[in-house]
């Protein structure tokens, strides 16, 4: 499958990250990205970065590195009414966000309770893709949220990470095949992303495009074979 771009990636200013911006730009270019994302966490996530930093993304060139970047966030959801960590008039202005649920911002809850809470934030007409559905301590609908996420244009992402051996997530595998189930039975957009932390993991797809290929997902509903594809399938 051709794969030209990863949106979830974390550098230094996360925190729990290993390399910088130019680091991860030179990775991504080695990987044959035409388009990486840097979408640092949000403040709630312990040991991150300050809104401020959001704000000043603004003087970054997106062309001076090694190919282009997209600047944006990894927003953390706080509560079933979609409130998230920063103010909807900053991460507005971002290039890219993401919102995910993590234990360290918001309980574990029930079925009803994270289908509800990941509907209304797909309502939000800035934020572009929900980040590693995948955990069965966050239990959800996957035929709902698949059918929202077509009608509000939200990617739904499968993350490399969460299926990487000692991922934190349990169930991700499974509950992957049942979300990919759903977005072809609705014909809902879906993104591979690596989550990588770290410059040798930028692109990483080892664990996601098997599944892929395991459960036959079309790739015309993968926007990561091209730059225009992935644009034209955001909000």
């Amino acid at each position: 499958m051709k794969y030209v771009l990863d949106m979830h990636t974390h550098t230094i200013a996360s925190g729990h990250a290993y390399s910088t911006i130019t680091e991860m730009a030179q990775a991504g270019k080695e990987q044959g990205l035409k388009l990486l994302g840097i979408t640092e966490h949000a403040p709630k996530m312990p040991g991150t970065c300050h809104e401020f930093y959001f704000q000043n993304l603004k003087c970054i060139d997106r062309n001076a590195y090694a190919i282009p970047l997209l600047f944006g966030v990894e927003l953390n959801i706080l509560d079933s009414d979609g409130t998230v960590d920063l103010p909807e008039e900053l991460f507005s202005t971002l290039d890219i966000a993401i919102a995910s649920l993590h234990p360290p911002c918001i309980p574990f809850m029930t079925k009803e309770e994270t289908t509800k809470t990941i509907i209304n934030i797909m309502k939000n007409p800035h934020i572009h893709i929900i980040g590693h559905l995948d955990d069965d301590r966050f239990p959800v609908d996957y035929e709902e949220i698949a059918k929202v996420a077509k009608e509000t244009k939200t990617l739904l992402e499968v993350n490399n990470s969460s299926l990487s051996p000692g991922s934190f997530r349990p169930g991700a595998k499974e509950n992957y095949k049942l979300m990919l189930e759903a977005c072809e039975k609705y014909g809902t957009n879906i993104i591979l992303d690596s989550d990588a932390h770290i410059n040798t993991n930028v692109a990483n797809r080892c664990y996601s495009e098997p599944l892929i290929l395991e459960t036959g997902f079309p790739e015309d509903l993968i926007v990561n074979s091209s730059v225009e594809k992935f644009k034209q399938a955001l909000k």
